[in-house]
């Protein structure tokens, strides 16, 4: 059965590759951005930003939404301002509470719908300068394990928390065959992801095959979360 699914942050490479693979199996797909991607989408809204003021209406159920926006921001966290604090906050946790409340009533709608949230290996481990992701990271699982609590159990809610992957938002740090060889080395897989590696996760979150599975963080990361090097 054919089922609608809204992306925010529908430009990123993983939310791309999750669109194709969703649509492969007959699904709509519709993406919110703040830059034009719709050649990916059945639907597509631009946006300004990601906040309760921006997000279009939809009159449609969905059966599942994602929220794909994030930042890499690194830094000693003595070099680190007040300013960008709140701007990974505001980009990565709070624009995820602002798009779960945007389209609940659609949620509600469905009889079986998903949430899925992107998180990060630093949310997990302590890595040096990640400071302020980890702090944003941290706030988006928290905030989806007690979403999950008070939704059960008419809506599911997930996290996905990827180590690094080869997409244009990580392209500065493996853009060498010297960083790609140091970033292979981090974890005991050897080997830096791809967007498709991510993608089957949230799809997979996002189908009836996980119908099971809730206020669950997956770590697709190639263990660098829970295995020693």
């Amino acid at each position: 059965m054919s089922k609608i699914f809204l992306f925010a942050g529908a430009s990123s490479a993983i939310a791309k590759q999750s669109a194709l693979l969703l649509k492969d199996k007959g699904h709509k797909v519709i993406g919110i951005s703040t830059k034009e991607v719709n050649a990916f989408y059945d639907e597509f809204y631009k946006v300004e930003k990601y906040d309760f003021e921006t997000f279009p209406k939809i009159d449609s159920h969905l059966d599942g939404i994602v929220y794909f926006p994030g930042t890499i921001n690194l830094k000693p966290f003595s070099r680190l301002t007040a300013s960008e604090f709140i701007n990974d906050f505001q980009i990565n946790s709070f624009g995820a509470v602002a798009f779960a409340q945007a389209y609940l009533s659609n949620l509600k709608k469905s009889p079986c719908g998903s949430i899925v949230f992107l998180s990060s290996v630093a949310a997990r481990i302590g890595l040096p300068f990640h400071t302020s992701i980890a702090m944003a990271k941290g706030g988006v699982e928290g905030f989806a394990k007690a979403l999950a609590a008070e939704l059960a159990p008419s809506i599911r809610v997930n996290c996905v928390a990827p180590s690094l992957v080869n997409t244009p938002l990580g392209d500065k740090f493996i853009n060498t065959p010297e960083k790609m060889e140091q970033m292979q080395q981090r974890n005991p897989l050897r080997q830096v992801g791809n967007p498709l590696d991510v993608a089957n996760a949230i799809t997979f979150l996002l189908s009836e095959e996980s119908a099971w599975v809730s206020g669950q963080v997956f770590s697709i990361d190639g263990g660098m979360s829970t295995i020693k090097n």
